[in-house]
Order: structure tokens, then sequence, then C-alpha cells
């Protein structure tokens, strides 16, 4: 685990948790209580996500997380994490919160495992896939209702030419806070929209982007073969700091897409849903 973990309060604003979160590499933090530091949930990019029209981080985190303790085995971690597809585990001692794992901590282990698991083998969730002309406000629309965090984006033939994830949406896009003001952004924080510029536009009527997925993809996306090695995947995700990994298939067509999640399964022993 990681001790000591960077917490937001509440009371506290959406604000106080993207600017938290871009400024430390973050995907998501635990919520404590301003009063007494008592841990009351989490906060993640996905919730944000989901409810970017509410301002409120007490409205917007998960209220009554799974917690677990500091001296439960590893295999337990994994099976909440495969099961559950949740992307952060508070440790807590008696009612303090002494750390926090994520699956980037478990796929240490399995880069290490002997296993014979394979990408396809852990296939486990739908593909949902982007068209690199459509305006991202279509596909940031499509994401939040199909609640997933990336997806491929196909060219005009069914070809794999980037991906999009919420970390794609959740960057400084800009660094001057005169240009959001002159956008007319009467906010007290700038750099909480700063941050999420691309999710902002495509949320609101008022100052709508008409740019397309492919400004904003990462082209040319990293891949697995859909016979690579579990361990070898884990490694490719830890070396390059991936959440998710497409899959290809032996005439280079996508076959679907495998997350750090999923990847845990080699711990528990379970492959199935």
């Amino acid at each position: 685990m990681t001790p000591a973990p960077i917490v937001v309060e509440v009371p506290g604003s959406r604000n106080n948790a993207i600017n938290l979160m871009v400024r430390n590499g973050l995907t998501g933090l635990p919520v404590v209580r301003s009063s007494d530091g008592s841990l009351i949930g989490v906060v993640s990019r996905r919730d944000i996500f989901r409810n970017f029209e509410e301002d409120q981080l007490s409205l917007i985190m998960k209220k009554g997380c799974i917690t677990i303790s500091s001296d439960a085995p590893v295999e337990e971690a994994a099976k909440i994490f495969s099961e559950k597809r949740i992307h952060r585990l508070p440790v807590v001692e008696g009612s303090s919160l002494v750390g926090i794992v994520t699956p980037t901590d478990l796929l240490r282990i399995v880069k290490d495992l002997k296993t014979k698991l394979v990408a396809e083998d852990i296939i486990r969730t739908i593909c949902v896939t982007a068209y690199e002309e459509e305006p991202l406000s279509y596909t940031v629309a499509a994401m939040r209702i199909s609640d997933v965090t990336a997806v491929p984006v196909l060219d005009a033939h069914g070809r794999l030419t980037g991906i999009l994830t919420d970390r794609d949406l959740f960057s400084d896009q800009m660094k001057d806070p005169e240009t959001l003001k002159s956008l007319g952004l009467d906010v007290g924080d700038y750099a909480g929209y700063r941050n999420v510029l691309p999710l902002f536009y495509s949320v609101s009527e008022e100052y709508f982007d008409d740019r397309k997925v492919k400004d904003f993809m990462v082209p040319n996306p990293h891949t697995v073969f859909k016979r690579t090695n579990v361990a070898e995947v884990a490694k490719i995700m830890l070396n390059n700091d991936f959440g998710q990994i497409p899959v290809r298939g032996t005439k280079d067509e996508l076959v679907g897409m495998i997350y750090d999640v999923d990847v845990l399964c080699a711990i528990t022993g379970n492959n199935n849903d």
C-alpha cells in the first residue's frame, strides 16, 4: 500500500478534487471529513466524469466505500478489484485511514507470475469504440452512458488509429487563466476548469467546442496481441502507466480492451465473469 495517502476534504468542491488529482498524477482520492479526518468516501475521475454538472464534492463522491485492513492478504485485494471493478481501496485500521492500494500496486506481482493466461482469456467487458471524425461532445456522452473510461478510436475503414481515455479529458489544457476569463467563465478557481477544459466544453451549451475526437486522442496506441501472456501485459501496463490496453488479432484487427483490474484475475485464479 501507499501509506498516508493524499486526501481531499469535505466540505469541498469538485475543483478541489480535480486540482489535487491533476497536480499529483492521481486518478482518485480518499475523501475525509475536515472536522475529524475520518474517512467518508472516495472520489475518482470517473465519478466527476459521471456528474460533471455537480459542483459539491459531497454529491459527487462515493459514500460507504469498500475498505481493507492492512494485514489482509493480497489475494483479497485482487479479488475485490477484479469483481467490483474499482480502482482504489482505502486501507484502514479501526476508523483511521492508514494507506491506499490500487491495481497498479498489484500489477507488480502479476508481472512476475508464471501463468498460462493470455490477453484474450481476460477480456471481460464489451468494447465501446469511437470514430475519429465524430465531435468530442458526442463521444463524451457515449462514454458516460456506457460507463467506460476509455475508448479505442477507429477510422472510416474500422482500423485502430488512437485511444481516448478520461485522462485525456483531465489534463492541463490551458496555461493562462486570462484566456478562460475572456470566455466569460466567472469561476473562483480557474485551474479546476483549465484542467478539464475538453470535458467542460463537451457538456456546455454556451461554450460548445466542435473539435473532433482525433484532436484529443492519443494516436497510434500501444496494443497487445491476443495471445500475449498476462504477465507481459502487466509489465507493459506498468512500464507505460496504462490503465487499459487494446487487444489485436492475427490480422491486426481490434478484438477488445483489457483493463488493469482484468489482469488481476491472474492472482485470484478466477478469469470468469
